[in-house]
């Protein structure tokens, strides 16, 4: 199940029990004598589930389970009492426990009992994304944002292809944004179609395990009824598989098979079930020469790319930076519940002349940096990370001498007011009268 287990107990035959019989069960479990030992272990690492003792010498169960509010409050407790009444069993609960167990111990209930919390747990993450899904979808308009030629035309194609059932393969250098136009596709489709998004990182899992993700199993190892896989989750929603072009080989034919057929074949069942969501790809790779090269199938090539949408990098839509980063800024202050900052023309200005290899994800992750170190109410070039930044010694590196000159006035200009950080002490160093100065500043769009 690869969930992790903390089994608090101060009698050593219990934590043992404990221990071995839900490590038999597929948990990773580790154990405590103490509520003091208990609480360096959650400090130091997350769980899963917590089961404690309530009656401890020194730090009790009650004292533990506060503890752990402080560090893990999504994590489920549950207590192991010797005297449970329904005056216990109430404070328990008021308390934030889970649930309870009485001594002497009886394994299959602890087993029962973990078993229930886990699935409640998986519920809530499926809530919280559902959540995150319908938030997407509201914003939807203003994701794919540019007003560039290349990006207007990509929102045209997200809508019609929105409009339809077609496989599609999104094409682009990493952090370009192919996963949000696939939701852009999926959020937009007719409501119909309704279903998750749901997302494949094909890079991340290989072999039998990526196989039980995709077409799910027919039951675990347990006995116990598996979970399904995303195909059967997503409904008539969208599977995103980013990374297609890593997709092992063996599971290619298989979802070939699924593609072609419409239906699945679950790890360890005979019987195929029917599947209906869209499937949209994405690669940073050229797949034509994947192909070529013999690592992916040529037939399963064809079946994604039904309609294939190539993502521009950054650097060839350098009018769109603008309109980004006052997205990006906007969307980093409601994460962190700021006020959306300004940001320095000087600043917006090397925004604009770096190379962005990481592309759009390079630029969000600038911003945020950006937002965290500042101290101001606009964003300087101070609060950029250095590597963007062109040296004083290299100014922009321009070919022609006026703009070279003009672009090295004004990096100078730059630094001797961060050194004075006084206008008139700026001015005089720089031998100019401060009328002069502020001719400058407006001219060559200095806001320091």
């Amino acid at each position: 199940m690869n969930a992790s287990i903390l089994a608090i107990d101060d009698e050593p035959i219990i934590r043992e029990t404990l221990a071995e019989f839900l490590t038999l069960e597929g948990y990773t479990v580790v154990t405590a004598g103490s509520g003091a030992e208990a609480v360096r272990q959650f400090r130091e690492r997350a769980f899963d589930v917590v089961v404690c003792d309530v009656s401890m010498p020194g730090m009790d169960g009650l004292e533990v389970l506060a503890r752990l509010r402080e560090h893990a409050p999504d994590t489920s407790l549950i207590f192991i009492t010797a005297y449970a009444t329904v005056e216990s069993a109430i404070e328990a609960f008021r308390a934030g426990a889970a649930d309870y167990l009485m001594k002497p111990l009886i394994l299959d209930e602890v087993s029962g009992k973990i078993h229930r919390l886990l699935q409640l747990r998986a519920l809530q993450r499926e809530n919280r994304q559902l959540r995150l899904d319908l938030h997407l979808q509201e914003r939807n308009e203003s994701t794919i944002v540019g007003s560039s030629p290349v990006m207007v035309a990509v929102r045209s194609m997200a809508r019609k292809l929105a409009a339809t059932r077609s496989t599609v393969l999104l094409q682009g250098e990493s952090g370009t944004g192919k996963e949000i136009v696939a939701r852009a596709i999926h959020a937009r489709s007719d409501s119909e179609y309704p279903g998750r998004f749901l997302a494949v990182n094909c890079a991340t899992l290989c072999g039998q395990s990526f196989e039980s993700q995709l077409f799910g199993e027919s039951r675990r190892a347990d006995g116990q009824p598996a979970e399904p896989g995303v195909f059967v989750r997503a409904g008539r929603g969208t599977i995103f598989f980013d990374e297609i072009a890593d997709l092992p080989t063996d599971t290619q034919a298989q979802l070939l098979r699924a593609i072609d057929r419409k239906e699945i074949l679950p790890v360890g069942s005979s019987s195929p079930v029917s599947i209906c969501a869209r499937i949209v790809a994405a690669t940073n790779r050229n797949l034509l020469q994947e192909v070529e090269a013999g690592r992916f199938r040529e037939d399963l090539y064809f079946r994604l790319a039904v309609v294939t949408v190539r993502l521009p990098p950054l650097r060839e839509r350098r009018e769109d930076i603008p309109e980004l980063v006052a997205f990006l800024l906007r969307r980093h202050a409601e994460i962190l519940g700021r006020r959306v900052p300004e940001i320095a023309p000087v600043a917006l200005s090397v925004l604009q002349s770096a190379n962005w290899r990481g592309n759009v994800r390079e630029l969000d992750n600038a911003l945020g940096r950006a937002m965290i170190l500042s101290e101001s109410p606009a964003i300087a070039v101070a609060d950029l990370p250095a590597e963007l930044v062109p040296s004083e010694s290299d100014p922009y590196a321009v070919d022609a001498l006026e703009d070279a000159n003009a672009r090295f006035e004004k990096l100078h200009i730059e630094r001797i007011l961060r050194q004075t950080a006084d206008k008139k002490e700026a001015a005089r160093r720089l031998g100019i009268g401060l009328s002069s100065l502020y001719r400058r500043l407006e001219s060559l769009r200095i806001d320091l």
